[in-house]
């Protein structure tokens, strides 16, 4: 078993692909449209698996949901965040800004620990933490 992907709805859905590509450099795996249904569906994820389909994607993926009659939604106080490894956490902040994005939390050691960590925060507010490899 693996865990395949991480679904998130979206409000413009442009937008949100343009956050995950653009600012934290993942790729756009697959886009589809269910017209009968009024919804797109769009994977993104660091590996190139371009070739494959979301479900043979060889790491986990992040599924940006649109349903085309719902331009917001609200978070509600139970998702916390998605996770991603970075090789240094102060770099990333300062690409993140420099690209247009939002730091939430800029880059340092946890509160009650030592690995350094950052937030993010994507177009519809959702929050993505930045963790620094360990050397």
């Amino acid at each position: 078993m693996r865990i395949l992907h991480t679904m998130l709805r979206v409000g413009d859905l442009d937008r949100s692909i343009a956050f995950y590509t653009d600012v934290l450099g993942m790729k756009l795996v697959s886009r589809s449209d269910f017209p009968g249904g009024r919804f797109t569906l769009a994977f993104v994820g660091y590996e190139d698996d371009a070739a494959a389909s979301p479900a043979a994607a060889r790491t986990p993926l992040i599924e940006l949901t649109h349903n085309w009659d719902t331009p917001a939604y609200e978070l509600g106080n139970g998702f916390g965040h998605v996770a991603v490894e970075v090789d240094d956490a102060y770099a990333m902040c300062d690409a993140i800004k420099a690209r247009g994005g939002r730091v939430v939390r800029e880059a340092g050691p946890m509160q009650h620990g030592t690995t350094v960590i950052a937030f993010a925060e994507d177009p519809d507010g959702y929050r993505v933490e930045l963790i620094q490899k360990h050397a």
